[in-house]
């Protein structure tokens, strides 16, 4: 068993696309239409194109909303992206416009910072930090 597929819930498919490949830099992997202007729309990351895909899936289920809504009151993030440097990747995020809601946070393990991504939720950018418990560190 593997993950080949994940989701998040976007307000509006052209913009989520814009904002996850222009500001993010993911590259679409899927733009496929099913009908009444709703596509089924894939990302990748240009580091694994051939890697997991992250489905930028249209909100208008009735419970979308409340679900979103109370994660974002809660400072909750719906998704969760890996990188190499939180602390890089929030400057780099910040100078294209992006509003960081959680600024860089050392919890021991790892570092984390949230950020929105304009299209009705709130991501987290994950650094996970090498295990020295091996070696005594």
């Amino acid at each position: 068993m593997r993950i080949e597929l994940t989701s998040i819930f976007v307000d509006d498919q052209n913009e989520a696309r814009t904002f996850y490949t222009e500001v993010l830099g993911f590259e679409v992997r899927h733009d496929a239409p099913m009908g009444d202007g709703v596509f089924w729309l894939t990302v990748v990351s240009p580091e694994r194109p051939d890697g997991p895909e992250l489905l930028l899936e249209p909100s208008g289920h009735p419970a979308v909303g409340p679900y979103r809504e109370a994660l974002v009151a809660d400072g909750i993030p719906l998704a969760q992206l890996a990188v190499d440097d939180v602390h890089a990747e929030v400057e780099r995020l910040r100078g294209r416009g992006v509003t960081i809601t959680q600024e860089p946070t050392d919890i021991g393990t790892a570092v984390f910072a949230v950020f929105d991504d304009t299209c009705g939720n709130l991501v987290q950018l994950l650094e996970t930090k090498p295990d020295t418990s091996a070696d005594g560190g």
